[in-house]
């Protein structure tokens, strides 16, 4: 597989389609890509506009952008009104780390009522990749619905991700519902290997693609309210709980940066592979943004500095700015279908996106194909119809566990 490299410290984030050919390589890294040209551009299709698939920053009017931009990609939009203000890369296909946890609840979080409860077996932790975020789920212990989507929102644990996945019917069937929603709100540059981010080969999605599950989740009361959860208790076993903090900074004022003012949510995601990605929400003065930001050139705090400069910027800018696309709605809530070679409508072009078995990991973890894909594309029409790494060890009971630790492989 053809993938991009890291730009060289130094270099401009947004480079020329020239400089992007000469860079061209194959990534030896655990069979996990870091990018592949975009999906939209490749079908021929340019959702959401002719802009967002152009190379380099778009932007229309305004003061300057931020100065210290090194993210490979990102967007920014008004939520209510999808108007692209400003973008770079907006459709190139990144590793997504956890912030594809979006979609895995826009995707299932109707499913299940918050009250429902659940005893948790070992069969149901079995196949856990190595090296993932975890909230500390614990087989024998019985949880309430609520409390594993605050796992996953709050702690990005892969172990609530997967109890999820089971009640859902299995990690296969989930991966491929998550598939087919990803097409239905038109998210064409996603392809989903795994449920909850983790570093799989040919697990891609955008800033693009992520901006949009960030914006019809919020859409959804349980979502909005999870995402901007700070913390919460989760059960420990014996009556007995532990405190577990949202791993994101904005939110949460952690690890040296200052709480953004007005931050809704949503969600932060760091791989080694991937490097770190953030997308997030904030209301300023009646208006609220969307913004994404993708793998920038240096970690730690840098992906919510740069987070924060960009939504500031937006707030600043009143109606000086002119739309340089915007984010379409769901296909099955009304919005324009797509269209790429050929004229035909609403299929995820995968270019690149392939898996490094055929078979994938256990219970399902592998990528989407065969029969997986013939259930994606049964469950989309069921959408149409209905309409509707971070990191981390298991926690010790009683006590906080680490926040955004950055281990090789966490999802």
């Amino acid at each position: 597989m053809l993938a991009f490299r890291r730009p060289s410290p130094g270099s401009s984030p947004c480079l020329s389609r020239r400089s992007l050919l000469a860079l061209a390589a194959a990534v030896p890294l655990t069979g996990a890509p870091l990018a592949v040209g975009p999906a939209a551009a490749v079908s021929g299709a340019a959702v959401g506009g002719a802009r967002l698939v152009a190379d380099g920053v778009q932007v229309n009017g305004g003061t300057a952008l931020p100065g210290k931009l090194t993210a490979r990609a990102w967007l920014l939009a008004d939520h209510d009104s999808g108007e692209v203000l400003a973008s770079c890369r907006a459709h190139l296909r990144l590793a997504p780390a956890s912030t594809l946890k979006m979609l895995f609840a826009d995707t299932l979080l109707d499913r299940f009522g918050r009250t429902e409860r659940y005893s948790v077996t070992e069969a149901d932790l079995a196949g856990i990749p190595s090296g993932s975020s975890l909230v500390g789920v614990k087989a024998g212990i019985t949880y309430t619905v609520e409390q594993l989507w605050q796992g996953v929102f709050l702690r990005s644990g892969n172990d609530a991700v997967q109890v999820l996945a089971r009640m859902n019917g299995g990690v296969a069937r989930t991966v491929a519902e998550m598939q087919a929603r990803a097409v239905d709100l038109q998210a064409l540059d996603t392809h989903v290997v795994s449920p909850d981010g983790y570093d799989h080969e040919g697990q891609l999605s955008s800033a693009y693609d992520l901006a949009l599950f960030a914006r019809h989740g919020l859409r959804n009361a349980d979502f909005r309210a999870y995402c901007g959860t700070r913390a919460a208790r989760f059960p420990a076993g014996g009556g007995r709980t532990f405190r577990i903090e949202n791993t994101d900074r904005l939110l949460s004022g952690t690890h040296g940066v200052t709480p953004y003012p007005g931050l809704i949510g949503v969600k932060n995601g760091f791989t080694s592979n991937a490097g770190n990605t953030f997308t997030g929400a904030a209301t300023r003065a009646g208006r609220t943004l969307v913004v994404s930001v993708l793998h920038p050139r240096s970690g730690h705090n840098a992906v919510y500095e740069e987070t924060a400069a960009l939504l500031d910027w937006g707030f600043a800018q009143g109606s000086s700015v002119r739309a340089v696309g915007t984010l379409v709605e769901a296909s099955s809530e009304g919005g324009a279908r797509a269209s790429g070679p050929g004229g035909s409508a609403g299929e995820a072009p995968h270019a690149g996106a392939r898996a490094s078995s055929a078979g994938g990991g256990p219970d399902g973890w592998g990528v989407l194909g065969g029969a997986a894909g013939a259930v994606a594309l049964m469950a989309g029409g069921t959408y149409a119809l209905r309409r509707r790494r971070d990191g981390g060890v298991r926690p010790v009971p009683g006590a906080v566990p680490p926040a955004d630790r950055e281990t090789p492989s966490a999802g």
